[in-house]
């Protein structure tokens, strides 16, 4: 295992830097938009529009619809945090089941927008627009079935564009040392970040989202620093227990997760579908991005690389410059 942690170190040292370059750019840009349509009497509907804010501006979106539509009120705008949240009330002259829901601009942009109508009924319906297809016809009904796969596929994407939370998980795969230890290690992340997601997503815990998002930078840079120390032989409790370090950091992943979710919104009448397989996907993906890691070192020492010794230090001081950059940002952000 040693030679696999070894082989893993080499490997991961231009990995880091490349995260590293796009991390900052993309940290933003991904976050989806959300567009809900409820209907409160007979073709009338309120309509929640959460798009993404980049500094003082908003992505510019706007829903468009192909059949006859109406506004009954003004549009009220006001900002949360990273969102634009826009509300208003509108009429649908033309039956709203069957129209085609056009995002005009989502083709100009790298973010997606998960579109949902309520109608009076009972039946929902739920659909992902993308820039490659941001138009769709609205059937009128959703099966929970449809809505899991689309949150299944948002939590897959999360966790994969989620450069904070791959930092973190590469940082531990380094400091991990032995297969069971990795499987704890693991294990342990995923039940903690499981826990807070549930609980803060359900309101039962109310964490606010920026000095969150400092605080799980910092971790990164905290185990990139336990790597250093191992390096030069030091041991700590990190290096001995690297699931509690796991565990106690993952709650506060679990946060973070928590916030992307609130942002991307909640289906009504469906939270629990949508929260399980969100979770289930950010799971899928964090184990896909594991076994990429792995099978990548696998390669190395089938193939014997040699590379020059003070590489082995390099991914932790790369991890930790990344991290310190985000914590500084994200502080300055508050």
């Amino acid at each position: 295992m040693r030679n696999l942690r070894l082989s893993l170190v080499r490997l991961l040292a231009a990995v880091c830097v490349i995260m590293g370059s796009f991390a900052g750019a993309a940290a933003h840009e991904v976050r989806p938009a959300y567009l809900e349509l409820r209907e409160e009497k007979p073709g009338e509907f309120s309509v929640l529009f959460k798009t993404p804010m980049q500094g003082d501006a908003r992505l510019a979106l706007a829903a468009v619809f192909s059949g006859k539509v109406e506004a009954m009120t003004p549009m009220v705008s006001r900002p949360t945090g990273d969102a634009m949240v826009q509300t208003w009330r509108m009429r649908a002259i033309d039956p709203l089941a069957g129209q085609r829901v056009l995002i005009d601009g989502l083709r100009n942009t790298m973010t997606d927008v998960l579109v949902r109508v309520e109608f009076a009924s009972g039946d929902s319906w739920v659909e992902r627009l993308t820039p490659g297809a941001p138009e769709a016809a609205i059937p009128g009904t959703s099966s929970r079935w449809v809505t899991a796969a689309t949150y299944l596929k948002l939590g897959i994407e999360h966790i994969l564009l989620g450069f904070d939370h791959l930092l973190f998980v590469l940082a531990l795969l380094i400091l991990t040392e032995g297969t069971w230890r990795l499987v704890k290690t693991v294990t342990a992340f995923t039940i903690a970040h499981s826990i807070t997601l549930a609980l803060a997503t359900l309101g039962f815990v109310h964490v606010p989202a920026r000095p969150v998002e400092a605080v799980i930078a910092l971790s990164i840079a905290f185990v990139a620093v336990e790597i250093v120390h191992v390096r030069q032989g030091r041991t700590s409790l990190a290096a001995r227990a690297p699931w509690l370090v796991a565990f106690v950091f993952g709650l506060l992943h679990g946060f973070g997760f928590a916030g992307a979710l609130s942002e991307i919104g909640l289906p009504t009448g469906q939270i629990p579908v949508a929260l399980l397989f969100f979770n289930i996907g950010v799971e899928i993906g964090q184990l896909l991005f594991v076994g990429a890691v792995l099978a990548l070192v696998g390669l190395v020492r089938v193939r014997r690389l040699s590379l020059p010794t003070w590489l082995k230090l390099m991914p932790p001081y790369a991890i930790g410059a990344i991290a310190m950059f985000w914590v500084i940002e994200r502080v300055a952000a508050f």
